[in-house]
């Protein structure tokens, strides 16, 4: 009966600490997301230049949210927005490497004591407090106690594990590296966490039931085992993703096939530069070292590791029926609202550059007597709509997520946006082409002199659209006041152009009355577009504003 009960609290510990383990990390790392995700775009944004710097910021952003997969994601936007090469992104994914070590550090530290008072505070924080940043800051706490306690767990369930035979067995085979190093591989591809893999060989290194060599062996196997993550998150995803997940690939195989080797020296290393007897400290400093040191090695041959994958992995065309096939809605996203909004901005930025050349093609379509034009116009829609109904899905599931205000109004903003390109879509493929049909069916041609004003007011309109969808993506508010200032321009020269062909309808010339109200009618469509221009403008002025007094939390209404 003894040995049973032990056997039950053995594995009730296994896994009671570690289900306490990988919850207190996944709550630690949603809340530091969302208290810092509104920085990570410029942080990798300013470094684009300096492969050092973008180490650095690869290191910081990825020790921020602990994740190189949110890491590399945000590359694959840059450089698919053309903002980044692939040579100078290579650095930021070495530097990922660097910042998933701080999890390793931060677990080293012997504070299982802490862990109840740290959940205790964590809890008053999160559910006491009525601000958001403090909200998240408790979290952070509170899911960093329960991995300390989780630990703490594990740590305790592991002690009668000295005398099993079958685990002495076990432990006894991973003095051989290669094991080692594919237990550690092995274990992080199952469970998608190189920093699990990590916890638990701290754990068993404090116990004394892992040498410090066999400890760095398993440490080096999960560097490898973590690509399995990056691998999968770029299934289906651009050419710039499997790039980025390859480059990450070929990094850490390459630096585990160095230093495999040199495991005993690096143990020495650490055994100097570490407090004596601490070997949770040590195996955390080994893993600092390893990647560091293999940072330092590669980061002079980003040039050539990027023409190596650019040529492993080439280009692609487009194909002809998926103009608008999403390039930045990406679900690992989801749970980093700020960086998943942004990609969306993205998408919403090429949708409408897509739009604005639809209503550049509608203009020689509308006024010319081509029916095939008008086929194609009405064609160039349905991406459009795919479009949208991919962006309101996605930020449909952002919106699930703990928004702040700012980011529930963001939300908001890029949700009105889509649905007004749809319809401008929809005003130019259905619209347009119907009122330009129907003229066509009365035999009405429109004059030359209406065709010249015609087409100083679509410029005018195709402008606003423009500089609109622009403001929004460069979140530049005095460019999208220039926008809503055309208003008293362009409605003038509405009103003058409907004027001007009024004075012609008593013209004795066939077809003058059907002519004047398809040239009115064209007028009135693009006139429609142009409020829709304004009406995105507004939205990019007004996002950030102070909600008014009597408004609901934008927030909750996220939620």
């Amino acid at each position: 009966m003894t040995a049973e009960l032990d056997q039950f609290d053995l594995w009730a510990g296994l896994a009671g600490g570690l289900a306490l383990f990988l919850f207190g990390m996944d709550l630690m790392t949603a809340a530091v997301k969302r208290a810092a995700g509104e920085h990570l775009k410029t942080l990798l944004g300013r470094v684009t230049r300096n492969r050092f710097l973008g180490a650095l910021a690869g290191a910081a952003v990825t020790g921020l949210v602990n994740s190189s997969t949110v890491t590399t994601v945000i590359l694959v936007g840059f450089i698919s927005a053309g903002l980044m090469s692939m040579a100078q992104s290579v650095s930021v994914i070495m530097g990922a490497n660097i910042g998933s070590t701080v999890t390793a550090q931060i677990l080293a530290f012997n504070v299982t004591r802490l862990a109840l008072p740290m959940i205790a505070l964590g809890f008053l924080l999160a559910f006491q407090t009525r601000r958001e940043p403090w909200r998240d800051y408790g979290r952070m706490l509170l899911g960093l106690g329960f991995v300390f306690y989780g630990m703490g767990l594990m740590s305790a369930a592991m002690v009668p594990l000295r005398t099993n035979e079958t685990f002495i067995d076990f432990i006894a085979a991973l003095a051989n590296p290669v094991a080692a190093i594919l237990t550690g591989m092995i274990f992080t591809a199952l469970v998608h966490s190189s920093a699990t893999t990590t916890g638990i060989v701290i754990v068993l290194a404090g116990q004394g039931m892992l040498t410090l060599e066999t400890a760095i062996a398993v440490a080096l196997g999960a560097n490898v085992g973590t690509c399995a993550t990056a691998g999968l998150a770029a299934v289906g995803k651009p050419r710039e993703a499997v790039r980025a997940a390859l480059v990450h690939v070929l990094f850490n195989v390459a630096g585990v096939l160095i230093w495999v080797a040199f495991i005993p020296q690096l143990a020495a290393l650490v055994r100097h530069v570490s407090p004596a007897g601490d070997v949770p400290r040590q195996v955390a400093n080994a893993h600092t070292i390893f990647n560091v040191a293999n940072t330092l090695v590669f980061i002079g041959f980003t040039t050539q590791i990027a023409r190596l994958v650019e040529w492993m992995v080439p280009d692609r065309p487009i194909a002809a029926d998926e103009p608008l096939k999403p390039l930045y809605l990406d679900a690992a996203l989801l749970s980093t609202p700020a960086v998943a909004m942004e990609n969306a901005r993205r998408e919403l930025g090429r949708m409408g550059t897509y739009v604005a050349d639809m209503l550049d093609r509608a203009l020689p379509a509308v006024l010319g007597n081509s029916r095939g034009a008008l086929h194609a116009l009405e064609a160039m829609d349905k991406p459009v709509d795919r479009l949208h109904q991919a962006i309101i899905a996605y930020l449909g599931r952002v919106s699930l997520n703990r928004l702040s205000e700012d980011q529930a109004q963001t939300l908001m903003q890029l949700v009105a946006m889509s649905n007004d390109l749809e319809h401008v879509g929809d005003r130019i493929a259905t619209d347009l082409t119907t009122s330009t049909r129907k003229r066509l069916d009365e035999h009405a041609p429109i004059r030359p002199e209406a065709a010249r004003r015609i087409t100083a007011y679509h410029a005018d309109v195709a402008k606003a659209l423009r500089q609109a969808v622009r403001a929004v993506m460069e979140e530049d508010a005095a460019l999208a006041a220039e926008v809503r200032g055309m208003k008293r321009e362009v409605t003038g020269l509405s009103r003058d152009i409907a004027r001007e062909r009024f004075r012609h309808v008593p013209d004795r010339v066939d077809g003058a009355l059907m002519a004047y109200v398809r040239e009115v009618e064209i007028v009135e469509i693009l006139d429609g577009i142009f409020k829709i221009a304004r009406r995105i403008a507004r939205g990019e002025i007004e996002t950030g504003a102070e909600p008014e007094p009597d408004a609901p939390p934008v927030a909750a209404a996220a939620r």
